[in-house]
Order: structure tokens, then sequence, then C-alpha cells
């Protein structure tokens, strides 16, 4: 009985290592917005968007390629808070035009409009 007990532990052990073994766990986009972004929505091409700001930090701006739906060509500012990205439009009453939450290495969400939207690398 004795020689059963240290095998019983190595193949749960052995098991327990499979349970819990999936690799890397990319890092989260909001540590480093910067780069260029696709945005995507229903019935629309995607486009490119250029997100600037310094790595790790909250917020920067956008420049929107041609092509954008809706009113996506004039995102201008991004904002990062509380596992919620903001896109806005840069004026003085900072109107926003989508809010999207971190989900599966991509942003997905609603524009104001309703229209949902998934911003992807």
């Amino acid at each position: 009985m004795g020689a059963r007990v240290p095998g019983c532990v190595v193949v749960a052990l052995l098991l327990g290592a499979c349970a819990t073994e999936q690799g890397p766990t990319p890092p989260l986009p909001q540590n480093d917005m910067t780069g260029r972004w696709m945005l995507s929505a229903p019935n629309a091409p995607a486009c490119g968007m250029e997100f600037e700001g310094a790595p790790g930090q909250q917020s920067g701006i956008i420049r929107p390629e041609g092509g954008c739906p809706g009113n996506f060509f004039m995102s201008k500012r991004w904002t990062f808070t509380q596992d919620t990205l903001t896109l806005t439009i840069a004026d003085e009453d900072s109107k926003p035009l989508a809010q999207l939450a971190l989900g599966d290495g991509r942003f997905i969400g609603k524009s104001t409009a309703g229209i949902p939207v998934t911003l992807s690398r």
C-alpha cells in the first residue's frame, strides 16, 4: 500500500499541471494601447486607427484612417479607465463615440448610436 501512495501523488501532480497549463498569458492591450488597431462594425469595411500615447498611459490621441464607419472618422482621443476604453471626439465637449470593454484580447462594445463595434490589433 505504501508504494501506491507515491504513485498516486505523482499522477495527481501531473494531472494538476495539465489542468493549469495554458501557455503564456498575452499582455493586456490597455498596458500599451499605442500602435495600429482595426475598428470593425457590421455592414461596414474595417478601418485602421493609430493610437498614440506613452506605454502604460491611460489616455492619448487617435489618428483614424479613411473609411471608418459612422462618426468614427472623427475619433480623436482615447481614455482607458476601469476596464473601459472610451473613444471621443476632441472638441470642447469631448463627446463619446463608443465605450468598449476588453474581452479575448480585443475591445468589444457599442457606439453611442448603438452600432456594435470591435477594436482589435
